[in-house]
């Protein structure tokens, strides 16, 4: 079968290959793979900026947005032939550490984690792939276009759940959400937060398009902006920073409204300085019983709960996220720049 793999730690390795076809072990479903989304996380490991391949071998498949169809289920699972399915990303480190013993390894503690497509195991960039049935989670059928934006609205997911963690500390009756970012995990976000009925602000850089498009039909408010000076008199209550740009970074500790709730998804590299007060951010946070937390990854429960999400959004709107598909033999322009929302390889073509 062919397989889009690369050798971690060496760039310009990637390339579509062909690749024994995988044999299920006890427990695996067996999936033919559909398609498969393309995130700055792929861009970095096929730039050798990290990675980590399987014990034993130089290269590995990439890949860790999935979408599949199940072709061969284990004998008493709760799958069946021709679900629709998409495969958890990370997986438990083998000690396990006390997070992960409890599930939860989104949390993982001692970083012995392993992940699929990124860090010691196979991804899913493969004509067929096969997953754990505890890892595989199924997809309503309405989904099947769309169905590879499971994981990064895993991450949001997450997201959510801790925001609502946090603010159940207290009285929380949030009315105000802004996310800055319209990337797919800033688009998902807004999604999830017109789904619990805010008022929703998107930022980006972008100017009007596409982007002011899908937030509008939303209901939201676009702002194309690099700064939060607009909300500088009308604070949200909450901040899901999806850049990692780090004045915005520092800009939203300071802008939301008392005992808001800034959560950080983006990831930025460093070798950038701001000059900031850190006198006037802590008197902010402490005074305001403000809280900003970071958040990276997912668990089934989020895989799960982004499903729900997904299965109640307008598919029209989800399709147009998804800006441009290229078949599997093409799969390297699928890493090429441009001002794409969300690319997606088609494994079938």
């Amino acid at each position: 079968m062919r397989a889009l793999t690369f050798a971690p730690g060496h760039k310009g390795t990637l390339d579509v290959q062909d690749v024994p076809d995988p044999e299920p072990g006890k427990g695996e479903l067996l999936v033919q793979g559909l398609a498969l989304g393309i995130c700055g996380t792929d861009r970095e490991l096929a730039d050798a900026e990290y990675g980590w391949p399987p014990p034993g071998k130089e290269r590995m498949i990439i890949g860790h947005e999935s979408l599949g169809r199940v072709l061969e289920v284990p004998e008493g699972s709760a799958f069946s032939a021709g679900d629709l399915v998409v495969g958890v990303v990370r997986r438990p480190d083998p000690v396990p550490c006390a997070a992960c013993a409890r599930g939860e390894f989104d949390m993982c503690r001692n970083g012995r984690y392993t992940e699929r497509g990124i860090k010691e195991i196979d991804g899913y960039a493969s004509e067929r792939w096969t997953v754990e049935a505890g890892y595989a989670v199924r997809l309503d059928p309405s989904l099947e276009s769309v169905g590879m934006l499971m994981e990064p609205a895993s991450i949001v997911a997450k997201a959510w759940e801790q925001i609502e963690r946090i603010g159940s500390r207290a009285w929380f009756e949030p009315r105000k959400l802004l996310v800055t970012g319209a990337g797919p995990i800033g688009l998902l976000a807004a999604l999830f937060g017109q789904q619990r009925g805010l008022e929703v602000h998107v930022l980006d850089r972008a100017p009007e398009g596409l982007k002011s498009r899908l937030v509008d039909d939303l209901g939201g408010t676009y702002h194309s902006a690099s700064s939060l000076e607009a909300f500088a008199s009308s604070k949200p209550d909450i901040i899901i920073e999806c850049t990692g740009a780090g004045q915005l970074v520092i800009d939203a500790m300071i802008t939301t409204s008392p005992a808001g709730i800034v959560c950080l998804c983006g990831l930025a590299p460093g070798g950038r300085t701001h000059r900031v007060d850190a006198g006037v951010i802590n008197r902010d946070i402490v005074l305001e019983n403000d809280v900003v937390f970071g958040t990276v990854n997912a668990n089934q429960r989020h895989y799960r709960d982004a499903a729900a999400a997904l299965a109640k959004a307008d598919p029209g709107w989800l399709e147009r996220l998804i800006t441009r598909r290229v078949p599997l033999d093409r799969a390297l322009d699928a890493f090429e720049p441009g001002d794409d929302v969300k690319v997606v390889i088609d494994l079938t073509s």
